[in-house]
């Protein structure tokens, strides 16, 4: 039997033994694509975080209500509520941000960190649990789409925090607007693949490597693309034991 954890530890795993992108390789699609900047990353990250947050929280609560055979289409209706309101709010109050990262923020409805956290988490535990579980993934992915944007936009632009104005606007301070780094260092030139795909992969790569080093310390699995028998969440998903099921049935 599992040991059952407390909020904290719900929490805590999120952040790096269990971080969505970097160990159980969710979200690579969104990850690669808005991380060329900080203040993208910043601004995805947060609007991942609070759709997991509020969808968790009602996913839980509903958890004993949705039936079993709609429950992922009941799931996805209620992320895709979220995603609406904070689309709408996000065109409202921060438009620049919005024109930014474009389309892949509807595009967290499809999101499978989100899926992910629902399926396996949020539609058996309670809201606490469920909301802590939210919480912390969403941190994660915020802080591994971070480092991928500060390593991208450092060595491909030259510069930090570029177009910090158009979130700091929100607060009434427009008059920072980043850091350009390399006009003050003389004969620094950007490298431009870091802002392309194969810097983002290539970034991506060495943190997950690193990631994989901090676990191997910790005497956990590395994080392997292989199938569902090495995700971390295998055990509780129910997505596998309908595809065993299945599987099973073909085969009779």
């Amino acid at each position: 039997m599992a040991e059952k954890k407390t909020i904290g530890q719900e929490f805590r795993k999120g952040l790096l033994t269990e971080n969505p992108v970097l160990r159980l390789v969710l979200g690579t699609c969104p990850t690669l694509a808005t991380s060329t900047s900080m203040v993208n990353a910043i601004g995805m990250g947060i609007s991942v975080t609070l759709v997991l947050l509020c969808s968790n929280m009602v996913i839980s609560l509903l958890r004993k209500v949705i039936p079993s055979k709609v429950r992922i289409p009941a799931y996805i209706v209620i992320i895709a509520s979220f995603v609406t309101i904070l689309q709408l709010l996000v065109k409202a109050f921060v438009p620049a941000l919005d024109a930014a990262l474009g389309v892949f923020l509807p595009l967290i409805v499809v999101n499978c960190i989100l899926l992910g956290r629902a399926e396996a988490f949020a539609g058996k535990h309670p809201v606490l649990a469920s909301a802590a579980d939210g919480l912390g993934m969403g941190i994660g992915f915020t802080a591994a789409v971070f480092c991928m944007a500060t390593v991208r936009e450092f060595f491909g632009s030259g510069t930090l925090f570029s177009g910090a104005d158009s979130l700091l606007g929100l607060f009434g301070w427009t008059s920072f607007t980043g850091v350009d780094v390399f006009s003050h260092i003389p004969g620094m030139e950007p490298i431009l693949i870091f802002i392309l795909a194969p810097g983002g992969f290539f970034t991506f790569g060495l943190l997950m490597a690193c990631a994989n080093r901090i676990a191997e310390r910790k005497g956990r699995q590395k994080a392997q693309l292989r199938d569902c028998a090495s995700c971390p969440m295998a055990a509780g998903c129910a997505l596998r034991a309908d595809n065993e099921t299945e599987k099973e049935g073909a085969e009779a």
